[in-house]
């Protein structure tokens, strides 16, 4: 391949991660070629494209842009979560943030990089335990990703052993089920007690406006910011805060305490803010 082809699909590939960036502010550097040039590959193999030449030339110079934005979105999005992550996080919600909770109203809580849906039915779970020690407690959890194909899987339920490996033996009794797929394979689902209980829907954050409800009582913004970049990151946090009751908390990556900068939040344990007006 000629120096000149090389650099010209070089550009195109700069091109559409700068476009990719524009939509979802997921920065990609040069340093991340590799990894950029891998995930494509999977829209390549996934449409028995030539190459990534060819799929490069077709989406940005020959009108397939606009059909496979969402696709490529999907395949560049990292979806890494775990049930219970970082589960400092849910014994603080449980001996914090729940107990003095008015039972009167719905106890709202959004995930809002929901991914497969792992973080959502954690909650689902620590919420409806508590919800058995203090009568009258009732909640709502919605979680949003950018990811279509996650919002799918997470909607669905339906995990690997593997993937429910961290949920403790008690709660796994009373909230997963065992089955199997068409082939045999060993999965697990959440029930459908769990599962009513929690909503999905696709949601970029890097959009004006947000179709989630305000006054919510906990938002989870765990493990996204660190793809942003600095002005990004101060906007969304600012967003999401919007949307967070007087009172409420906010919960990010332990790895993202330093850029959840927003005047009205407080600081009260590791990677967890309060909004105090």
């Amino acid at each position: 391949m000629s120096t000149a082809t090389l650099e010209a699909d070089r550009a195109l590939q700069k091109k559409l991660c700068e476009i990719i960036t524009s939509k979802t502010g997921i920065q990609l550097p040069e340093n991340k070629r590799t990894m950029i040039e891998g995930r494509l590959r999977k829209r390549v193999r996934a449409l028995g494209i030539r190459d990534l030449r060819t799929y490069l030339k077709m989406v940005m110079n020959e009108g397939l842009l606009e059909t496979e934005l969402p696709q490529i979105i999907n395949v560049m999005t990292t979806n890494k979560t775990d049930f219970f992550r970082e589960d400092a996080h849910f014994d603080y919600l449980v001996r914090t943030v729940l107990p003095g909770q008015s039972t009167s109203q719905v106890f709202k809580v959004w995930s809002a990089a929901s991914s497969s849906g792992e973080e959502a039915y954690t909650t689902a779970m620590v919420l409806n335990e508590h919800s058995k020690r203090t009568p009258g407690f009732n909640f709502s959890i919605v979680g949003t990703d950018l990811s279509t194909e996650m919002v799918r899987k997470a909607r669905k339920g339906i995990y690997t052993p593997e993937e429910v490996v961290d949920v403790p033996d008690d709660m796994r009794a009373l909230y997963l089920e065992e089955g199997h797929d068409s082939v045999g394979r060993q999965l697990t689902r959440v029930v459908k007690q769990l599962r009513d209980r929690v909503g999905f829907a696709q949601m970029n954050l890097m959009d004006k406006t947000y179709p989630v409800e305000k006054m919510m009582d906990v938002a989870f913004l765990r493990n996204v910011l660190i793809y942003f970049d600095e002005a990004t990151q101060r906007r969304v946090v600012s967003s999401v805060t919007d949307h967070l009751k007087p009172g409420g908390y906010l919960f990010v990556g332990h790895s993202e305490t330093s850029v959840a900068s927003d005047p009205r939040l407080i600081q009260k344990a590791a990677a967890v803010f309060r909004k105090e007006a």
